[in-house]
This record gives C-alpha cells, structure tokens and sequence, in this order.
C-alpha cells in the first residue's frame, strides 16, 4: 500500500456538515477532509431560504416553541431529547456562524433578518413566526463558504477529489477508510482513529428530484455493506415546489414572503388543507395537497403541475385577507424590486430555466424528492448506534443529511437541515477529537485496500449484457411513481421485486472506460449501485410501516397508528435480504396528538 496517510481525524464529505465537523475536530486533533467534490461545490450550497433559530429579532420568540414545532412537524417521530437539544443550541449557532463572517441579511437597526417559513409557529396564537435567519435566498451558500473560509485559516488538511469507497474497520472499531483519487485513479488509504461521515443524502433515486448529482447515498451504503443498520429510511420528503419537470427548489422563502399557490382554476387551495397557517404548512401536508389537487383534475393546463404566485399585487392582496402584518402592525406590502433584493437566485432560475419572470408571471411547480429522515443512527452527539439500545459503534460518527439523529422524524421543518448540519456537525467533529485523543489507532490489515480494488474489478469485468444508464433511468421512474408522495401495497411490492431485479442486472454492467484518469463511467457505476442498494432499503421499510406518517404516506393506512407505530424503523442487508428492527422514540415533554394547521 504505497498511499497511506494517517489522521487522528478523517471526515467523508465537505458539505455544512463536513465541514463543521472538520473545523472542529481539527481544534483538539490532526484532522483530514476527504471528498468527491471540491469543498465550495457541496449540495449545502443549494439550501436557499435560511437557518432555523428562535432569536426573536422581528417579534416574539422562545426555543420551545421552536423545539414543539420539529416535534410536532416530525409528525410525533422525532426524538424530543435531540430536538430539544438542537433547538436550544440554534441561537448560539446562528451566532457564532455571524461571527466567522456570515453575511446574514438585516434589520434596519442591524439585527439579523428573520423571515416566516412552513411549519414554523408563534405557538400562543398558532400564527407563523419569523425565525428563519437568511442571507437572502443563498443562505446555504454563504455557510458553505464561510465555514470553508474557517477551515483553511484553521489549517484542516483537504484531500479534494478523493472518491471514499469503503469503510476499514479493525477489532469492531472505526479504522479509516479508503478512497480513490479521481485524478489518478489510484486508491489511497486513510488511516484514523476516528472517522466521520458527511456524505448527504440519496435524492438521485427518484425521477425528479432537486438534489445534486452527486447525491448518490454514498456513505449510507457503505455502512449497510458493513452489516451497520440504517434507521427510517421509509421516510423521505418530497419538497412542495420544484420548479416543473426540472425539480429544481423554489425555496419555502418564496412563500415566507408572500407567496401563494394556485391551481389550475385560478383558486388559492391550501386554505382547504392547512386553514391556520395555509401556503406555510409543513412539507409533506403542502406538497400532498397539490398532488391531490393534480389527481382530482385542477392541475395546470390539465397537466402535472400547479403555480406558486409572488407577483407582488397578489402579495399584497392574499396578505390582506389573511390579516398578515408587518412586525410594527402596519399592512404587508413588498414591491417587484423587492421580490427581486429578496429572492434573486430563484428569480434568475426561473427566467433561465422556464422562461418565467415570477415578478409578473405565475411559475410553474410540481413537488420534488428533496431530503431523507432517515440515515445512519446516532445520538445526538453524532456517535454512529447500532440497535435499539443505542450502543455506541467505537470511532464512528456521521452527521448531517447522512445522519438520522433523529431531529426530523417522519417529516423536516424547512429550515432545520442547516441548523442540523451545523449543531450536529460541531458536536461530532468535538466528540471524534476526544476520541482521537483517547486511543490509539489500530494496526491496518496488509490488504486494507482489497475490498475497494475488488468493486472496482467487478464493475470493470462484468459480461456487459447490461447498460449501467438504462439501470438508472428505470430505478429513478420506479421509486418516483412507486414509493412516491402517495404509496400502496401493492405499487411497493412491485417496487421491491423491480429494485431486486435491476440489482440482477447491475451485475451484468461492465464499464467500458479502461482508463484511470477522472474514470467518471467507473464512478458513476460505483455510485448507482450504492443507489440500488438504497432504494431496496427504502421500498422495504416502506412496504413495512402499515400507516401514514409525515412524508410516509399510505393510501391503505391513511390514519397515523401510534399504538403500534410509534417506533423508528432499523433495517439491515443480511445475506442479500433487508432485515428489520425497531427501536423506541423518545417523548420527553410533549404526547402525540393530530397535528392540525
């Protein structure tokens, strides 16, 4: 093994997450980054309308209510120790990423701006609140590279480009991980003491989706290889607007200004579904109230699709009849130069991509697969569990999208992946330090590479009866129109039985690049079958949870079961089979109850 490098600390991936982790592991160890992608191309720099945290800049505000909406937003599946846990630590979060440099938006006394978002509650008069911290509609963007910008100056050493394809692990411990370097195609070892995953979520599974490419379900494939569980993988939530065909976010702040969604008639409809809160509902409740409205005929032009509106004389006008003001009570007002200052990324999206001024015109949306609840367990201090007593796996962390915490549940308030990412990221990276700093690292097996070069050499010598793209557009279609928004018995058996029929398949791919340098036939390969074996996991525990729940919506069970479903599911890949277990959910202050907006 000529490339080996050794880290106290080695962090998978150079997202929010990533990098939060990586900043702060390196305070109290020899830290390495790995990552597919250059740090600054991370899927956290997609993430638009703000950071969730309860500051009570523009009116009233207090963490508990923040902690009762994720409660009550999970849908009663969320772990209130965590969400408690995470609220509380938000304010101090947005704080500190304002003080790295994060150039938030801002009040006219100087203040951080705050703007309303779906699910988010003044909980006294059940009223949206302004609680998420923006930088106008690229806040993700501005923590990508603010905390990028901290890394470097922190000296946090950076392998850009390195594609991690297994987990190592020595006497039942985290010892590294090993990944190729795209630029050579040769395989590097990286020898830790502590590993932590940040490796997103697996969005690229489904048709439409408004994830990045590179999102692919990397690192929660490599553990389940590893025979590690993965906990509520039935829960994914599909985002209400994407912009139509393209799945492209049209960020929730749209609405948290103003906006509005109209069907194919002309009428506004969420006051149907949601007659409190309205456009700003909880995702799953506003992305299946379109979807409705698109089956019982008043989708757009008869088609799949329905229009959010911010033409700010309707604005105006829907402001008015919901006796929406602003913070010093006067009425709600915003001007087309407004609309632009506050949301100028997703007005030049829509003018590139649809031909569309939403300044004038309606934009055209349809839901989008957005974020997955579920993920690798850990506690809420980014140490990886393995069963439903919560034992701690030695040396192994993850956090962000990657990770179930579980703060989400069975559905995320907007907002509250990047407080995830970077609560939990800065908990992990301090936790895998004072691991790091507590052991030694274990002795490395002579061929800590073989696993990776042997999946390679599989994909590189297959029969080449089957086509790798042909795979992947199948799979997309099958778990977009099977294990979509709504979901049955049997569209899910057909989806498992499918699943397992393309992985048959998957084995007769063969990759027709021979060479080793930026192999993106060879990557992509490796990634759909990390794909596959996702998405079985995901039919699976689907077919599994007889009731709806959150983003898990059954036609069969449409009621929520808490007699008998209130548990998180575990489930792993045993001898080729999805086995599944469960483990209880923690209720500290607040019972279930029907959630109503």
């Amino acid at each position: 093994m000529a490339n080996i490098h050794q880290f106290d600390v080695v962090v998978v991936g150079a997202g929010g997450a990533g990098l939060m982790a990586g900043l702060y592991a390196s305070r109290g160890a020899k830290t390495a980054v790995i990552s597919k992608l250059y740090p600054t191309r991370s899927h956290t720099g997609a993430a638009q309308g703000g950071i969730g945290a309860a500051l009570g800049n523009l009116e009233e505000d207090k963490p508990e209510w923040h902690t009762y909406d994720t409660v009550k937003g999970s849908d009663y599946l969320g772990d209130q120790d965590a969400i408690e846990f995470m609220c509380n630590e938000a304010i101090d979060a947005v704080l500190e990423l304002e003080h790295m440099g994060l150039p938030f938006d801002r009040t006219p006394e100087g203040r951080i701006s705050q703007r309303p978002f779906g699910g988010h509650t003044n909980n006294e008069t059940g009223k949206p609140v302004r609680r998420a911290a923006h930088a106008a509609d690229r806040t993700g963007h501005m923590i990508l590279q603010t905390l990028y910008q901290q890394c470097l100056k922190n000296k946090v050493n950076f392998f850009d480009e390195y594609q991690a394809l297994e987990l190592l692990i020595v006497n039942g411990k985290a010892a590294g991980v090993v990944a190729v370097e795209l630029a050579t195609g040769e395989l590097h070892t990286f020898h830790a003491k502590a590993v932590i995953f940040a490796t997103g979520g697996h969005g690229r599974i489904f048709e439409v989706t408004s994830n990045a490419y590179a999102y692919t379900g990397d690192g929660a494939a490599m553990l389940l290889r590893k025979g590690l569980p993965l906990e509520d993988m039935e829960f994914f939530q599909f985002h209400p607007t994407g912009i139509y065909k393209l799945g492209i976010l049209i960020t929730e702040g749209v609405r948290g200004e103003g906006g509005v969604l109209i069907n194919g008639k002309g009428e506004r409809f969420m006051p149907k579904y949601a007659p409190t809160v309205k456009d700003l509902a909880s995702r799953d409740v506003v992305s299946r109230a379109i979807y409705t409205e698109i089956r019982e005929g008043r989708g757009a032009n008869g088609s799949n699709y329905v229009y959010l509106d911010v033409r700010p004389e309707s604005v105006i006008k829907y402001a008015a009849l919901d006796g929406r003001t602003n913070p010093d009570g006067s009425p709600y007002t915003i001007t087309g130069e407004e609309v632009l200052a506050k949301l100028p990324d997703i007005i030049d999206f829509c003018r590139v991509y649809l031909g569309v001024d939403p300044v004038t015109q309606l934009m055209p949306i349809q839901p989008t697969a957005h974020y997955t609840m579920g993920g690798i367990p850990t506690n809420k201090y980014g140490e990886v569990v393995i069963d439903d007593k919560n034992t701690v796996f030695p040396g192994l962390y993850a956090a962000g999208e990657c990770a179930c915490v579980s703060v989400h549940g069975g559905n995320r308030l907007g907002t509250n992946s990047l407080l995830d990412l970077v609560v939990f990221g800065k908990h992990s990276g301090i936790k895998a330090a004072e691991y790091a700093n507590q052991v030694d690292f274990q002795e490395l097996p002579g061929d800590a590479e073989a696993g990776a070069r042997s999946q390679f050499d599989t994909l590189r010598n297959g029969s080449g009866k089957e086509n790798a793209f042909d795979i992947a557009t199948e799979m997309k279609k099958v778990m977009f129109d099977l294990v979509g928004i709504y979901r049955n018995e049997k569209d899910m058996r057909s989806a498992v039985e499918k699943v397992r029929g393309l992985q048959e398949r998957f084995k007769q791919v063969r990759v027709t690049d021979t060479g080793r340098i930026f192999n993106t036939d060879l990557l992509n390969t490796w990634e759909l079958g990390n794909m596959l074996e996702v998405a079985e996991v995901i039919a699976h525990c689907a077919l599994n949870r007889k009731e709806s729940r959150g983003g898990h919506s059954r036609e069969d069970y449409p009621e929520r079961d808490d007699q008998n479903w209130l548990k998180h599911t575990l489930a792993w890949k045993k001898d080729g089979n999805v086995s599944i277990g469960y483990k209880p959910v923690v209720i500290t202050k607040y019972q279930p109850k029907k959630r109503v907006y």
